[in-house]
């Protein structure tokens, strides 16, 4: 059933039918925070696949210290077994790591838990986004090393790769579209953003997106000590001409909420029309509303539940994405 009130100029809610945000993108919720299993809330790592997989150390990691919005990132390190010496890729996946043997090119990351098929795991998404954005930095843990984030928009069940092998069948039909992100081959010690498009295949609209993570884009790299950081994950759509990077970097808004009312203002004014989309934590489309780019807009959020929220602002030519909490 849908729920309709009033925030400030006619916020509408809408029901959770339709998933068009990353589910806690940010990574400010946790399970398990302070155990060696600790993962981002709707996102799994090796502790959390198939049995082999969770043999391995611990690679994914909440980090206070280092951050871009709110409390907390999500760091993926490649960290090496004792004894055996063998090196694990830092991972955190909202699929399933999967190990069927100790044969790392074996390995692969799946929606479905390998032998197990009733362990699904697939993130709900069903918008056709242009392009996956977020920020990161990164630590080689040797001179050729370089992270990578992934996403795939899908039906059904997909697995990455794609292609059919010994342990799981072809994939590819079940893809409509994919966005992959490579850090340089150099350390990035400042949180930087990046924006890679989604290539789409057909015209179908997607059931899922499954985001993949690793602090090493090489499978099988015997490199320990590769770190890479993960914050403020998100999806982005263009207007029909699509958004600009340099513009998006000069239109600035300032999104701040103070006393159950959210502000926004724009640095470079101008006579445009803007849209701001607020999300929940789980990824839900709560509310949208028309905001003028030429005036300080407040919008009451009275309604609204304590905690915090993710916001996107879309105009003809720009796009901005972040965070706020409502207290």
């Amino acid at each position: 059933m849908k729920k309709f009130f009033t925030l400030g100029l006619s916020l509408i809610f809408l029901s959770a039918s339709a998933q068009t945000q990353i589910t806690n993108g940010g990574f400010e919720t946790w399970d398990n925070p302070t155990a060696t299993n600790a993962e981002p809330t709707s996102f799994n790592s090796n502790k959390t696949g198939s049995s082999t997989a969770q043999i391995g150390p611990q690679t994914c990691f909440r980090d206070a210290s280092v951050v871009h919005g709110g409390t907390y990132s999500v760091r993926v390190e490649s960290v090496q077994v004792p004894i055996i010496g063998t090196i694990v890729n830092g991972n955190v996946t909202t699929g399933v790591v999967n190990a069927p043997t100790t044969n790392k090119a074996d390995g692969y990351i799946a929606t479905v838990k390998y032998n197990d098929a009733n362990d699904i795991r697939r993130m709900p998404f069903t918008a056709r986004p242009d392009s996956l954005v977020g920020w990161y930095r990164y630590t080689q843990g040797g001179a050729a090393e370089r992270g990578k984030v992934v996403a795939y928009l899908h039906v059904g069940n997909y697995y990455d790769p794609e292609a059919a092998t010994t342990y799981h069948p072809d994939s590819s039909a079940n893809k409509i579209a994919s966005a992959l992100f490579l850090t340089p081959v150099a350390n990035v010690a400042t949180w930087t953003r990046f924006s890679i498009p989604f290539t789409y295949v057909d015209g179908r609209t997607p059931s899922y997106i499954m985001i993949n993570i690793t602090s090493s884009n090489d499978q099988l790299t015997n490199v320990a000590g590769s770190k890479l950081w993960v914050d403020d994950l998100a999806v982005a759509s263009a207007s029909s001409t699509g958004i600009n990077n340099a513009m998006v970097q000069q239109q600035i808004a300032k999104v701040y909420c103070y006393d159950k009312m959210v502000y926004v203002d724009f640095a470079f004014r101008s006579e445009e029309m803007s849209t701001i989309s607020i999300y929940d934590v789980t990824g839900k489309l709560v509310a949208t509303q028309k905001i003028s780019n030429n005036k300080l807009n407040t919008i009451n959020v009275f309604g609204l539940n304590s905690g915090m929220y993710l916001y996107q602002i879309t105009g003809a030519s720009f796009q901005k994405a972040g965070k706020f909490f409502v207290e």
